[in-house]
C-alpha cells in the first residue's frame, strides 16, 4: 500500500505542475512512503497494546525519517546516471550502495545489542524489584499475593487515566514495593490479631518513610519514591506522614490508596475477616473525596468487578516460600549461652506503693494456691473448672476457653460463661483466629478481637465480645494448647494480667498434660480396641451405677443383649479381616440406633449389650426390631447378602432382677432362646448363597 501511495505522488500531475523536479518528486515520494508506512504499523502496535497512536509513533517511528530521505538521494543519483551517462555508470553505484546497506546493517545490529541489553537490564530491574517484595512477604505473610493484586489493578487504572510511561512504570513499581518500609516495623505490631494502641500504631506510621528511604538509594528512573511516602496520605489532608491533600498529593499514590484499601477489605487479615467484594467497594466509595480521589473511585465503581477477575486470573508463579521455619541440626549455641525463653510484658507501677506491696502480696498468694490445687486432680474438667474459677477473681473475664491441640487443630475442651454456643462446636486450626496464632507463634495476645475467632459473629451480628487475652500452653517443649479469657468490654486486659497468667501458664500446661495422659489410658482400659465401645468391664461398672440410679428415682431401666447370627459364616467365607471390618460397621450402626443416654458395650466376640434407662418393654420390642434392620442393611451392604441376623434378649429392671448379674443373666438367657429359635427356622428353609467377595463391597 505504501509504495503503491508513493508510486501515486511520484507520478502526480499535480505536483508536477507546481514542481516538476526530480528532487522534489522524489521528496515528495519518500515522505509519503514513511508517512503511509510508518503510521498504519504504528496504529497496529498502538491496538494491540493499548497506547496513544503519537506516542508510537513519535517513540518508535519518527527517526527513521533521515533514512527514507537518503534512501531518495540515491535513488536520485541512480536515475540521473542511468539517464546521462548510461546503465554501465549506474551499475558503478551498486558497490557504494552495497556500502550504504552494509553500514546500516552494522549500526542496526548495534542498536538490536544494545536494546537486547537494555531489555536484559529491564528484566533484572523488575526481578530485583520481585525479590524486595519477597522480602516484605517474609516480614508479614498476608502481603505478597496482595501485593500482586493491588498491582493488576493500578496498572489498569493509570492505563485509563492515560498517564504517561514513566508514570505507570512508577505506580507497578510502588505497587509492589509500597510496604518494604514494615521492615522496619516489628513483626508483633504486624501480625497482631487484634486492634493498635496508639503507641503500636505510630510504630505502624512509619513505614512509608522508611519505604521512601529504602528507595530512594535505588534511584529509580521513574518517580517511585514519591508514591511510596504518600500513599497513605488522605484526599482531605488528614493522612500521613505529610499531611497532603488533593491534588497536592501525586497521582501514582492517589491510585494506590484506594486500590490498596479495597484489596485489603476483601481480604482476610490478622485483625478481622475478609469482607464481601462488594462491600468493600461500599466503604471505599463512601470514602470518595475523605480519603480517596473521587475520580479514582468512579474508576474503580464502574470497573471493580473487571479488575477483581483480571487480578484472579494471575497464574501462579510457582514460587518456593522462604525457608523462614527450618530448624537446623547443626550450628552450637551462642557464645554468650542462652537466655531463658520465657515471654514477659513490662507492667506499670502504682503511685501508692503500700497499695502495690499489698496487691503484689495477694497476688503471690493467689497464685500459690493455684498452683497447689492444680497439682492435686488428674481429671481434665476437674483441673480445668478448677483453673478458672480461680482465674475469674485474679483476671476477671466473662467467657474462658481452654482448647487443646491434636496436630493442626485445636478443640475447645472446656468453656464457660458468655457466647459458650458459639465455641464448644466450633474447632480451630492451628494459625487460624486469635487463638490458633498464639498456638502457632508462642506469644501471648493482649486485648485480641474475638470477632476473628472461626465461628464466632462480629458485634453487628450478635456478637457481644470485644476483647480477648490468650496464652500458649506448654509441656515438655511443646505447646498442647491454649487459655483464652474473653470479655464483654473493650480493652478490658492489662499487662498485669497478662503477668498472672503467664506466671502459672507452665504449672497448667504440665497438669493439664497429665490430665490428659491420665484420661487417655483411662478410656483405653475402659474400651474395646476393635471397636472403640465400652468393654465388659466398664459395661458392670456403669451398669451398677444405672441400677441404683432406677432404684432411687423409681425408674425402670433395660438391658438388652445382642448376638450376631451367622457372624462365623463371614469369617469362614470373607477372612477374618473382613469379619473385623464388619463388627466394626455393626457397632457404628447400634451406636447410631441408641439416644444419647444409653450405652453400648462389646463384651466379646460378636456378643453387645445395650443399657437403656427408662426404656418400657414394649419400647425395647420396637429397639429389637429397629437393631434386626440395621444388622441386615450392614451384611447386604458389607457381604452383598443377607447373611447375617440378630439375635436378642432383654431384662426389664425390677421385673428381672435388682442388680446387674441378674440381669444379664437373664437378658442372656432369653438371648439363646430367641438365638435357638433362628437356627431350627434356617434349618426348615433353604437359605442362599451369598454373593462371592468380588461382587460384595470394594474397597
Amino acid at each position: 500500500i505504501s509504495t503503491f501511495c508513493c508510486y501515486c505522488v511520484y507520478h502526480s500531475s499535480w505536483i508536477r505542475s507546481v514542481n516538476g523536479s526530480i528532487p522534489m518528486l522524489l521528496f515528495f515520494a519518500s515522505v509519503t512512503l514513511f508517512l503511509v508506512n510508518t503510521v498504519s504499523v504504528a496504529a497496529v502496535i498502538a491496538l494491540a497494546e493499548k497506547k496513544r497512536l503519537w506516542r508510537v509513533w513519535h517513540e518508535g517511528f519518527l527517526w527513521t525519517a533521515s533514512h527514507h530521505l537518503v534512501g531518495a538521494g540515491v535513488a536520485a543519483v541512480f536515475h540521473m546516471e542511468n539517464r546521462y551517462l548510461g546503465w554501465e555508470a549506474a551499475v558503478l553505484t551498486i558497490p557504494i550502495i552495497y556500502f550504504v546497506y552494509r553500514s546500516y546493517s552494522l549500526h542496526l545490529d548495534r542498536l538490536e545489542g544494545a536494546r537486547k541489553h537494555a531489555q536484559q537490564m529491564g528484566d533484572l530491574h523488575w526481578r530485583t524489584i520481585e525479590a524486595l517484595a519477597l522480602a516484605i512477604d517474609a516480614k508479614d505473610e498476608t502481603t505478597h499475593s496482595h501485593l500482586l493484586r493491588v498491582k493488576v489493578y493500578a496498572t489498569e487504572i493509570s492505563k485509563e487515566l492515560n498517564l504517561a510511561e514513566a508514570e505507570m512504570q512508577a505506580i507497578q513499581a510502588a505497587a509492589l514495593l509500597h510496604d518494604i518500609g514494615k521492615l522496619a516495623v516489628p513483626e508483633y505490631i504486624i501480625s497482631k490479631p487484634g486492634k493498635l494502641t496508639p503507641e503500636e500504631f505510630e510504630k505502624m506510621k512509619v513505614h512509608p518513610v522508611v519505604g521512601a528511604e529504602i528507595l530512594e538509594r535505588v534511584r529509580f528512573p521513574y518517580p517511585v519514591v514519591p508514591i511510596v511516602r504518600s500513599h497513605h496520605e488522605k484526599w482531605n489532608g488528614k493522612g500521613y506522614p505529610d499531611g497532603l491533600q488533593g491534588e497536592e498529593i501525586p497521582i501514582g499514590a492517589r491510585i494506590l490508596a484506594a486500590v490498596d484499601c479495597l484489596d485489603a477489605l476483601a481480604s482476610d487479615r490478622q485483625y478481622r475477616r475478609a469482607l464481601p467484594l462488594d462491600k468493600a467497594m461500599a466503604v471505599v466509595a463512601a470514602e470518595s473525596g475523605i480519603s480517596f480521589d473521587p475520580k479514582i473511585v468512579n474508576i474503580l465503581q464502574r470497573r471493580y468487578l473487571e479488575l477483581e477477575r483480571m487480578a484472579t486470573s494471575i497464574p501462579s508463579s510457582g514460587e518456593p516460600k522462604l525457608s523462614k521455619n527450618v530448624v537446623f541440626a547443626a550450628g552450637e549455641g551462642p557464645g554468650s549461652g542462652y537466655a531463658e525463653s520465657r515471654a514477659s510484658l513490662p507492667s506499670t507501677m502504682p503511685i501508692d506503693f503500700v497499695v502495690s506491696i499489698a496487691a503484689a502480696r495477694r497476688e503471690f498468694q493467689s497464685l500459690i494456691k493455684v498452683i497447689e490445687e492444680l497439682g492435686s486432680s488428674l481429671s481434665v474438667d476437674e483441673t480445668l473448672s478448677l483453673l478458672t474459677v480461680r482465674l475469674k477473681r485474679m483476671v476477671p473475664h466473662d467467657m474462658a476457653a481452654i482448647f487443646v491441640r491434636d496436630g493442626k487443630r485445636l478443640f475447645p475442651t472446656y468453656v464457660t460463661g458468655e457466647d459458650t454456643r458459639w465455641f464448644n462446636r466450633h474447632e480451630i486450626l492451628v494459625g487460624e483466629g486469635l487463638t490458633g496464632w498464639v498456638v502457632e507463634n508462642r506469644k501471648p495476645i493482649v486485648n485480641g478481637n474475638p470477632a476473628v475467632e472461626p465461628g464466632y459473629p462480629e458485634a453487628k451480628q450478635g456478637g457481644s465480645l470485644r476483647s480477648a487475652i490468650s496464652i500458649p500452653l506448654e509441656a515438655d517443649g511443646d505447646v498442647i494448647g491454649a487459655l483464652t479469657l474473653y470479655s464483654t468490654g473493650v480493652n478490658a486486659f492489662t499487662n498485669d494480667h497478662l503477668r498472672i497468667l503467664l506466671g502459672i501458664s507452665p504449672k497448667a500446661g504440665l497438669t493439664l498434660a497429665n490430665a490428659l495422659k491420665h484420661q487417655q489410658t483411662a478410656a483405653s482400659a475402659a474400651t474395646d480396641d476393635l471397636t472403640g465401645l465400652a468393654n465388659a468391664k466398664s459395661l458392670f461398672v456403669h451398669l451398677e451405677g444405672e441400677v441404683k440410679r432406677a432404684e432411687e428415682n423409681g425408674a425402670t431401666l433395660a438391658v438388652l443383649l445382642v448376638d450376631l447370627d451367622g457372624f462365623k459364616n463371614v469369617n469362614d467365607q470373607f477372612g477374618h479381616f473382613r469379619g473385623n471390618h464388619v463388627l466394626q460397621r455393626v457397632s457404628e450402626r447400634l451406636r447410631e440406633s441408641c439416644r444419647e443416654s444409653d450405652y453400648v458395650a462389646r463384651i466379646g466376640g460378636d456378643e453387645f449389650v445395650l443399657v437403656l434407662p427408662g426404656m418400657s418393654e414394649d419400647e425395647v420390642d420396637k429397639k429389637i426390631e429397629q437393631l434386626g434392620a440395621a444388622v441386615a442393611e450392614t451384611s447386604v451392604l458389607e457381604c452383598g447378602c443377607r447373611i447375617l441376623g440378630l439375635s436378642a434378649g432383654q431384662a426389664i429392671y425390677p421385673r428381672d432382677g435388682t442388680d446387674a448379674a441378674l440381669l444379664l443373666a437373664h437378658a442372656d438367657q432369653r438371648m439363646y432362646r430367641m438365638k435357638q429359635a433362628h437356627h431350627l427356622a434356617r434349618q426348615t428353609q433353604s437359605v442362599p448363597a451369598p454373593a462371592p467377595m468380588a461382587e460384595a463391597v470394594v474397597y
